[in-house]
């Protein structure tokens, strides 16, 4: 096999933008390729990937480190487990801990409150079409991708409608932390960002515990009350669920309609039969993986694939590079609405870490474009405005998609 010539670093710009070249190399040459000079390791083949989220004694979901860009272009590593002091919780908490904060929250976003939320759901997309919709165009990341998951997740949690667009602000900068981009520069931003985050959550959760209400706050309220759950681990909860919560339902919301207007045979499917609209949905996310990977720390000296992995280093599985994987997918880069395996991608991660907004991400992104066919006759991407990505390892998230629409 000849070696590719493409570059392998993963901080190159070409390499953010279209980060698929690079992974198909990677699983190719490099499975387990550690970024030079630092302690991190990309993991990109299915097999690998599955692996290590099944080696839970070896590779823990504490999130205990993130890449920061140095002047010169260089990286090291941010701490982010304050000398092993750190709450973890969610989706980078570790087992017990894990699943009973996942049983917490679950009541409040299974399918009953889900289905509940629905005509509410529909009739807020309508109206940000509305809103955003010039009769030609519209700009779809600011008018609907960013602002429909958010203000469905302060819904469900009990959080004022006026306050979405500040949320969104301190979610989407909090999760900057995590882009393995991020400059010494723009640290201090981020990380104050996410100090605002959490104590605004502080004083809502301090009010919703003078007057419980039924929703996400009243449910946690109750916990705490109930000596089942610590304040300080309930607010670090709202803080996961606000910040993931948009950010990954954001990312298929916009990457969904631009792989729609990329394709009209697919939009003609879709408009002549409205139930293939689920599949469509699950290839997005197989193509697109919102979050492109997950971190996980390194217990003890161990190996992956061959490669020596020590103790406190870092492994970023890359769901998006796993879930383009020849050896799992027939034909990858295909959109197949008829693909036998569409739910088996990682795109909202697996096993005990499976997603819990999974059920209502999906009925988002399948309502947001619901709303896009049912008012349009065509959609293409603008082609005096091309799509412009957010620059992240970390998130797969328009920052722009304008879309030409004929009514």
């Amino acid at each position: 096999m000849t070696p590719s010539t493409l570059d392998i670093n993963p901080f190159l710009p070409s390499n953010i933008d279209d980060p698929y070249p690079l992974y198909d190399v990677l699983r190719r040459e490099h499975p387990v390729y550690r970024i030079p000079d630092t302690d991190f390791y990309l993991v990109s083949t299915w097999e690998l990937v599955t692996e290590a989220v099944s080696r839970t004694e070896d590779f823990s979901s504490n999130l205990t480190g993130v890449l920061v860009r140095t002047p010169d272009g260089s990286a090291l590593t941010f701490d982010m487990d304050s000398g092993g002091q750190a709450v973890h919780v969610l989706a980078t908490a570790d087992e017990p801990d894990h699943q009973h904060q996942r049983k917490l929250v679950l009541p409040t976003l299974v399918a009953k409150r889900i289905r509940a939320l629905e005509p509410t759901m529909l009739e807020y997309t309508q109206q940000l079409w509305d809103n955003g919709f010039d009769g030609r165009q519209i700009e779809w990341v600011t008018s609907v991708a960013d602002t429909l998951p958010l203000q469905m997740v302060a819904t469900l949690i009990g959080l004022p409608a006026h306050d979405v667009p500040q949320l969104l602000e301190w979610s989407y900068d909090s999760t900057e932390l995590l882009s393995g981009i991020v400059t010494a520069e723009r640290l201090t931003d981020v990380v104050t960002s996410a100090a605002e985050l959490t104590g605004y959550l502080y004083s809502k959760f301090r009010e919703a515990r003078a007057h419980p209400v039924d929703d996400l706050l009243g449910d946690l309220v109750r916990c705490c009350d109930a000596g089942e759950l610590s304040e300080d681990v309930a607010v670090l909860m709202l803080v996961q669920l606000v910040g993931a919560g948009g950010e990954s339902t954001a990312g298929l919301i916009a990457n969904s309609a631009r792989l729609l207007a990329e394709r009209p045979e697919i939009q003609i499917q879709l408009r002549e039969d409205p139930m293939l609209l689920g599949a469509f949905l699950e290839e997005t996310l197989r193509l697109e993986s919102p979050f492109r990977g997950h971190h996980r720390h390194v217990n003890a000296d161990t190996t992956l694939g061959g490669v020596a992995l020590p103790a406190g280093s870092h492994l970023i599985l890359l769901w998006g590079s796993a879930n383009r994987d020849p050896e799992s997918f027939a034909e990858p880069q295909v959109m197949n609405l008829d693909r036998a395996n569409l739910r088996a991608h990682f795109a909202f991660g697996k096993g005990t870490h499976f997603c819990v907004g999974a059920a209502l991400a999906r009925l988002e992104a399948k309502t947001a474009i619901a709303v896009l066919l049912e008012n349009s006759s065509h959609v293409s991407v603008d082609s005096q405005s091309p799509p412009r990505w957010v620059p992240s390892m970390f998130v797969r998230r328009h920052q722009s998609l304008h879309l030409a629409v004929t009514g």
